[in-house]
């Protein structure tokens, strides 16, 4: 079987079909790439051919390369991996320059055949870079589909020429955002861009009837012809001068300089725009593979892509269970969470019985949903039938029969066990025998919670993020007593509904919260002592957090952080750790500062909600110290806060997959992504190195950074956790 097909017609016209079998999107492997090249040479040879169309035999032409490929090349580049992986870029380099010049005269730059690309819908990555070298590219008028580059997401840049290539053709201002952010476009946006060449019914005629006219100036791209000059201006051009100035400074500003794609697909484009074409190919090629001997690549690749993926496809799903998928689900709780839950489930295509105790709540709930269906409508993402499907499959009320034929229940009202208890009785009251019962909480155990069930084999946690529609991961949580059936809803539900899931033993606070709350307190702990605030949240952004500490509290609200505080206080009584931290937060509290809610918190906002930098009242009562700590030492207490926490999770059996648990701190609390998560980070910086630095914190600082007995002994044994607990170990 091959990925490629060719076949020729009576007008002389080579149609290469791109269909990986077994695959529903089309990914590039490296057999791909030898295939393409050979069918190409096989057409370019003929002289029955008179032009070359490429397109997809499937929906979409392409998602890019098969980063499982990407993940092994440098362990498939032999003894000098650097040699082996540029060795590879510059083979797919040749190929799409073989496409690009088509047989064409090198030095009349005639006589070549045309090449076109026709895409029938989605094509990104190599999807896109591929195109990119053909001589015109068609797309079909598919509002649905996506185009561009979004490599940069996952820890590499475009490396197949499409850096190159896409500068060179709409100078680097424009491709700023396609290359440094992955933005994706619709075709006609695309075209708009210059991206694409031309929307059509029917991209696979309109390219076979573009190639059958085409003549040879058709075919030069503007890069290979005498006076080229790149759109916008070259390096040393004022205006290009101006425009890498700015690119630098915006490249930092948003990466903080810790992501080392960004930097090395910016230099690549500085350096490339310096010389001609194919030197510039060399030179993305070479950053391109200083990028892929980056840990931090690999990192990204695997947790981002590899790790995500595996969970979205049901890695962890409890063997030997039949499909549970969801057709019909009760929310109790029209709330903000409920009304979020409600609309992905709707938009799902799920039917929905949406219950509040008044009728005005729960019609308030569906509002939510047709509030956030008319922004989609103002952004052209969703039609007006479409929001009247999704609204229809929500039913608003405050009558508990309803739920009789739901096969799932998502409870998600006050996080209150006395009001939870009262819901959980009134709906196991109604409901079918086969029914699974889901809590949605943050906190509250769910041991404790399935107390009030009669079937507590069928009751499980399932913690969302807010605001659900946004938020990618969804933590569910197994009781003590919780079925794998339980699980197996659950985690089909949320695949369903298009979240990432982790499944985590039940515990107090879960692992999402477990790690996230530390955080929170050792940037409160380090405004006690005396640390200016700028420092701790400029030293957070700067290690690659998205929000420093001060700035996550504000965001999640200050009473909530009282309300837990009280709780965990009751709940540990003397071996309570966080005093220091209450002293600040209760202080806040007391003088109605509880965050962006009240537009006052750490931070000062303005009438419209906006921040206007952090609080000045902070500095009279808790005093700057004269010497405040290097930037490294505060970032140290900040990430051993989170990873930490994130190992003893894993030491407790909490976290049962440490895949979860790098794909669930990124995803659900923005855990630097350059690192790949807490357990990848651990593994570049060393268990060893980790232990020396946790010694000096525990030394410094306390008890809260005394190292794990599991780190220890990796650290003796010089393991790693992918080494001792990723996918390979376990099957070896």
């Amino acid at each position: 079987m091959t990925d490629f097909t060719y076949a020729i017609d009576t007008d002389g016209v080579a149609t290469i079909t791109w269909d990986v079998p077994g695959k529903s999107m089309n990914v590039m492997s490296l057999d791909g790439l030898v295939e393409l090249d050979a069918l190409i040479g096989v057409a370019l040879g003929d002289s029955a051919v008179k032009g070359i169309v490429i397109t997809s035999g499937k929906k979409d032409f392409a998602g890019g390369m098969d980063l499982n490929v990407i993940a092994k090349m440098k362990d498939a580049a032999g003894d000098d991996p650097a040699k082996g992986l540029f060795d590879g870029t510059m083979r797919t380099h040749a190929l799409l320059r073989k496409i690009e010049r088509a047989g064409m005269d090198p030095k009349t730059l005639k006589g070549g055949k045309p090449i076109a690309a026709a895409l029938p819908g989605t094509a990104v990555g190599i999807g896109l870079e591929l195109p990119l070298a053909t001589h015109r590219i068609f797309a079909a008028d598919n509002p649905k589909a996506k185009i561009g580059l979004p490599e940069i997401l996952v820890g590499i840049f475009p490396g197949a020429g499409g850096t190159t290539r896409l500068v060179r053709k709409m100078g680097a201002i424009m491709a700023a955002p396609l290359l440094l952010e992955g933005k994706l476009s619709d075709p006609k946006t695309a075209k708009a861009m210059g991206i694409i060449d031309e929307v059509a019914a029917d991209p696979v005629a309109a390219a076979k009837a573009w190639v059958l006219g085409a003549k040879d100036a058709d075919l030069v791209k503007p890069w290979d012809q005498k006076g080229y000059k790149m759109p916008g201006g070259t390096p040393y051009h004022p205006a290009g001068f101006m425009t890498f100035v700015g690119a630098n400074a915006m490249v930092h500003g948003r990466t903080m300089g810790v992501y080392p794609a960004a930097k090395a697909l910016l230099s690549a484009v500085y350096e490339g725009a310096l010389v001609p074409f194919d030197t510039a190919l060399k030179i993305e090629a070479r950053w391109f593979t200083s990028v892929l001997l980056n840990p931090s690549s690999t990192a990204m690749i695997r947790s981002l892509f590899l790790n995500k993926e595996a969970l979205e496809k049901g890695a962890v799903r409890p063997a030997g269970v039949p499909d549970q998928s969801v057709t019909r689900v009760g929310i109790l709780g029209a709330g903000m969470m409920g009304a979020g839950i409600a609309y992905v489930s709707a938009l799902a295509g799920i039917e929905v019985v949406l219950i509040d105790a008044a009728q005005a709540s729960a019609d308030k709930g569906k509002a939510h949903s047709a509030d956030l269906l008319d922004k989609g409508i103002a952004r052209k993402k969703v039609t007006a039938e479409k929001k009247s499907q999704v609204l229809d499959r929500i039913t608003a009320t405050t009558d508990y029969a309803l739920l009789a034929d739901c096969d799932l229940i998502v409870e998600a009202v006050f996080e209150d066990p006395k009001v939870k208890a009262e819901v959980t009785a009134r709906t196991e009251a109604v409901v079918h025998g086969e029914c699974i019962f889901a809590t949605n909480t943050s906190t509250l155990p769910i041991s404790e919670l399935a107390k009030a069930s009669k079937r507590p084999a069928q009751f499980i946690g399932i913690h969302f993020f807010s605001p659900v529609d946004k938020m990618a991961l969804v933590e569910i949580i197994r009781g003590r007593e919780t079925g794998d059936r339980a699980v197996a809803k659950a985690l089909d539900f949320v695949r369903q509904i298009r979240k990432t899931p982790i499944v985590v033993n039940d515990a107090r606070f879960f692992y999402a919260n477990r790690c996230i709350i530390p955080y929170i307190n050792e940037g409160i702990r380090l405004v006690a002592e005396g640390v200016d605030p700028v420092l701790i949240e400029n030293a957070a952004k700067m290690v690659g957090m998205p929000l420093g500490p001060l700035q996550l509290v504000d965001e999640t609200s200050i009473d909530l952080g009282v309300k837990i505080a009280k709780a965990t206080k009751a709940a540990m009584g003397p071996a309570y750790p966080d005093d220091a931290v209450d002293d600040v937060l209760f202080w806040m509290y007391d003088l109605g500062r509880m965050g962006r809610k009240s537009n006052s918190g750490f931070y000062a906002y303005d009438e419209a909600g906006k921040r206007d930098g952090l609080w000045p009242g902070l500095a009279p009562k808790f005093p700057h110290s004269k010497a405040q700590p290097e930037v490294t030492e505060v970032q140290h207490r900040l990430l051993f806060a989170q990873v930490l926490e994130a190992v003893r999770a894993l030491e407790a059996g909490v976290l049962m997959d440490i895949r979860e648990g790098d794909v669930g701190a990124i995803l659900g609390w923005g855990f630097a992504p350059w690192s790949g998560g807490p357990f990848a980070w651990l593994d570049i910086l060393g268990a060893g190195r980790a232990v020396a630095i946790c010694d000096h914190l525990t030394e410094a600082y306390g008890s809260r950074f005394a190292v794990p007995r599991l780190l220890i002994e990796m650290a003796q044994k010089g393991e790693t956790f992918y080494g001792r607990f990723g996918v390979q170990a376990k099957a070896a």
